[in-house]
């Protein structure tokens, strides 16, 4: 790695101070503790894991455990055990693989600190840090603790993470009582922010959770972590499931008690049917099917830390998403030029990932064959302070540069790197022998450089107001004449034009003065004005999409940022998230605003600005409070109570802070805008298919217990034993179910509107399905086996016969499950080879079953004759040709 320092040559003297002393140091460490953030004391993994057990649907489980021990039935118990236990490893895996990826809160703050000790500067941890101590601060440091200001050459500070605010705060010694930012005053730095530009030196004031950084961290720490959606409605389906198996456990046992039987044998009987009714797949289903959905999203570069995540994001009614590094680039850009009456746009070139391209009326032209626009790419290079570093590559064999400084420098220095010129070779040529810094009374900025020819010229560039003042000539069509007012009026508009659409305005100009010719006391007057160049931090190219299948999703995207409002207007307006006429409410109206009021001003309203973190956290509340499914995405400290708070919270996982990855639900590896897109569409693909497995498993658990249950009712003999039930919840319900979480989705599905918030899980006419289709199995089942049992008088035939007719219509019926709005007739069986190899391998083990001597005795099976499977394939076929013919004339109507 090589560095090219364009800085000045005067260094300023370093000033002495003592500093603490040791020994005060380490009495302050006693007083003030660490200079850390305090974390939640974690679980023990023992505690993790028994937390996998308190789940609704597995405490009923383990209550259908002890009953089937009470009553003698140890296979069933065992096989119940087997399932939780199963269950709970996947989760308590999940949890534990991903705690341990996001274990990094402590390393929020600087890992190192300078500081001043016994009157020399020393390198320590920076948990050492105590009020006090005296740090020493430069380009390219993480601020160690809050501290105000001794000392500051030149000092910017990005307090983005904090603020919201894409611009570095240049900072100074001396309070401005005019400041109007009272919550983070320029003559104070704060714990985490980066050092963009220059050198200061503060007195630590905060340490450890006293600090701005620790006071948002114990936000996070004190927002309630709610129930998600799906959450809420397996427990709510749970509490049915209950409520059904002790309705039906008190008619059977009613019903026998009434005819005369024993009623000790009849309440068993009724516990027996309640216990088969309970579906002890389904939270083993649900959860393989979230897992599968990670892992689909881990290769689209999104990491979900909770499960039940994707599925939320699913039914999202709104993103709320911060500005800066998560809409846009996070790097300022040149994208408007204004030169000799001519205006240029910037554009990158897609096809060379590291080449800008400066198009005038959509075609490129060469800046160096342009003298005006030549000069001004130098003028960026060499009238500036940065740091730039060439980084080669030499399995690319391609060059990159990494460039340290003030943004809006490094923007102007950025423009002319990546449209061909070198930066090292240009330095060499142009020494530069004065320079005249900015500041905030003068507005501009001047070097005077040496040319190859003998010449010195002078580069200067500031606000147009300012240069404008002092040009006294202007280059147009590559030649110098006079500046007149017609050409003062043109660049005032521009400027004018440029400064609507929230770009940064940097006016350049130079002056050339010959060889042999003394120095003019004021060279920075009789200038030749070269252009304007407009610059902003751009959105990135692939949230223009995003944003739109947002919109065709049904989802409000919602901009949050601390950022300028009409900065924040122009980007919005850009990416559509909003058409130019809605308001932006800024973080002063939102503090004037009662709750009620605020949550009226949500509907017209996407766009956010100028807001705390504070305000964050209460228009995320106020989504919720309004009924919405809140998601929030965010990177910096600022965003992350906000983050916590909503219903999933994600983060970025390349410039997120590690503060905000713990607080977010799922994580962006890539920081891609458009991977939230496609969590919202995984997310809605694997609710319906959860939908579908539910059908699945419910309607083939009413079949059992119908046939059971009516079976009973007629005073038949027990249509299937214990094992064969057994048989059929392991093998015909199990593999199909999870098969269907496999499902690859619906192609229109970002076409169809969110779920409302409140929606039930059976909605949409589920309930219908599960029961009409239960019935069908249970009736089909049970005529099975009365016809067998007639014609044969064997009571092991009829039994295998049911069997067979219960599984094969078990089987037919998976398939149906594929689609809510389709037919079987309509639906492409083999799309899921999955599902294709699940029910194989169900029709396997059932042949073996009826047709393996072995498991013959244990299931008490027998080879059913060719008249009888005749009996059972039009039974079987009969409940989906009926529902074809319905929904075929329910489809007319």
């Amino acid at each position: 790695m090589q560095a090219i320092r364009l800085l000045p040559n005067n260094v300023e003297k370093k000033k002495k101070d003592q500093g603490l002393s040791s020994a005060e140091a380490r009495r302050r460490m006693e007083v003030y503790g660490k200079n850390k953030l305090a974390t939640k004391k974690k679980k023990s993994w023992l505690l993790l894991f028994i937390s996998q057990f308190t789940d609704f649907m597995v405490l009923v489980l383990l209550a259908a455990t002890a009953i089937s021990m009470i009553i003698g039935d140890i296979t069933e118990a065992i096989t119940i055990l087997a399932i939780v236990f199963i269950n709970a490893l996947l989760g308590f895996y999940q949890e534990m693989h991903t705690e341990k990826i996001m274990e990094a809160i402590e390393k929020l703050a600087a890992p190192k600190a300078k500081v001043i000790r016994d009157n020399e500067m020393r390198e320590i941890p920076a948990e050492e840090v105590v009020p006090g101590d005296l740090t020493v601060i430069e380009a390219g440091d993480r601020i160690p603790a809050d501290g105000v200001l001794i000392m500051a050459n030149e000092l910017q500070v990005d307090e983005s993470m904090l603020t919201g605010e894409s611009m570095p705060v240049r900072k100074q010694v001396i309070h401005n009582e005019t400041d109007t930012d009272a919550t983070f005053p320029k003559n104070h730095v704060y714990m985490g922010c980066l050092v963009t530009a220059g050198t200061g030196r503060a007195v630590v004031t905060k340490t450890g959770m006293e600090t701005e950084m620790g006071k948002i961290a114990h936000m996070i720490q004190e927002a309630e972590q709610q129930d998600t959606p799906l959450q809420k409605r397996l427990e709510t389906l749970g509490t049915y499931i209950v409520i059904a198996c002790l309705v039906i456990c008190a008619i059977v046992s009613l019903t026998g008690i009434i005819r005369g039987e024993n009623v000790f044998s009849m309440l068993l009987a009724g516990i027996s049917l309640a216990v088969a009714a309970v579906p002890e797949g389904l939270p083993a289903v649900v959860t393989i099917a979230l897992a599968l959905g990670v892992q689909r999203m881990a290769k689209r570069n999104a990491l979900v830390r909770k499960l039940p995540a994707v599925e939320t994001l699913g039914c999202a009614t709104v993103i709320c998403s911060d500005k800066t590094g998560t809409l846009t680039e996070n790097k300022m850009r040149v994208v408007s030029i204004y030169c000799g009456r001519t205006r240029y746009q910037v554009t990158r070139d897609d096809n060379e990932e590291n080449k800008n391209r400066i198009l005038f009326q959509g075609k490129p032209v060469d800046p160096v064959k342009m003298p005006a626009l030549n000069l001004m790419a130098l003028t960026g290079i060499l009238c500036g302070n940065v740091n730039i570093r060439k980084v080669e590559d030499e399995e690319k064999i391609s060059e990159e540069y990494v460039f340290l400084g003030d943004p809006t420098e490094v923007a102007l220095v950025r423009m002319a790197v990546e449209a061909g010129y070198d930066p090292e070779k240009i330095a060499e040529e142009y020494k530069r022998l004065r320079e005249i810094p900015f500041d905030s009374e003068r507005k501009m900025m001047s070097v005077m450089c040496s040319t190859p020819s003998g010449d010195r010229i002078i580069f200067a560039k500031g606000a147009p107001e300012v240069i404008l003042q002092r040009c006294t000539s202007i280059m147009v069509a590559n030649n110098e004449r006079k500046i007149l007012d017609y050409d003062i009026k043109r660049i005032e508009q521009e400027n004018t034009y440029m400064a609507q659409n929230a770009l940064r305005v940097i006016a350049m100009a130079y002056r050339i003065i010959e060889k042999g010719k003394s120095l003019p006391s004021d060279f920075e007057q009789q200038l030749t004005f070269l252009g304007l160049a407009g610059m902003m931090d751009p959105p990135r190219k692939e949230v223009y999409d995003a944003v739109e299948k947002c919109k065709i999703a049904g989802i409000k995207p919602v901009m949050i940022t601390g950022d300028h409002k009409e900065t924040a207007k122009a980007v919005a307006k850009e990416l559509k998230i909003i058409d130019g006429n809605e308001n932006v409410l800024t973080g002063n109206e939102i503090e004037s605003l009662s709750d009620r009021e605020l949550k009226e001003r949500l509907k017209d309203t996407a766009v956010f600005a100028r807001v705390l973190p504070k305000h964050k956290l209460r228009l995320v509340k106020a989504y919720k409070e309004e009924g919405y499914i809140v998601a929030m995405t965010g990177d910096g400290v600022n965003d992350a109570p906000a983050v916590k708070e909503a219903d999933i919270g994600v983060a970025m996982g390349l410039t997120g802070t590690d503060v905000t990855r713990q607080a977010a639900s799922m994580i962006l590896m890539d920081d891609n805008f458009s991977t939230i897109v496609a969590a919202v569409e995984e997310g809605r693909n694997i609710y319906n298919n959860i939908r579908k497995f539910i059908r699945y498993l419910l309607s083939c658990n009413i079949g059992e217990v119908l046939t059971m249950f009516l079976g009973m009712l007629m005073g038949l003999p027990v249509p299937l034993l214990p094992a064969q039930i057994l048989l059929v919840n392991l093998v015909t319900d199990g593999l199909p179910a999870i098969a269907l979480s496999m499902e690859t989705g619906d192609p229109d599905i970002m076409k169809q509107k969110p779920r409302d918030p409140n929606e039930h899980i059976f909605s949409g006419g589920l309930w219908q399905l599960i029961i009409t289709r239960g019935i069908f199995i249970g009736v089909v089942t049970l005529l099975s086996f009365i016809l067998v049992f007639r014609q044969s008088l064997s009571l092991e035939a009829a039994r295998t016969a049911a069997l067979v007719t219960l599984v094969l219509s078990q089987l037919i019926h998976v398939f149906e499950c594929k689609s809510e709005k389709k037919n079987i007739f309509e639906i492409n069986l083999l799309s899921n080879l999955w599902l294709v190899g699940a029910v194989f391998t169900s029709l396997s083990v059932l042949a073996c079953v009826v047709y393996v001597p072995a498991l013959q005795n244990v299931f008490k099976t027998v080879p059913l004759l060719p008249e009888y499977w005749l009996y059972v394939a039009g039974l079987c076929l009969l409940p989906p040709v009926i529902s074809s013919f319905f929904r075929s004339k329910k489809d007319e109507a």
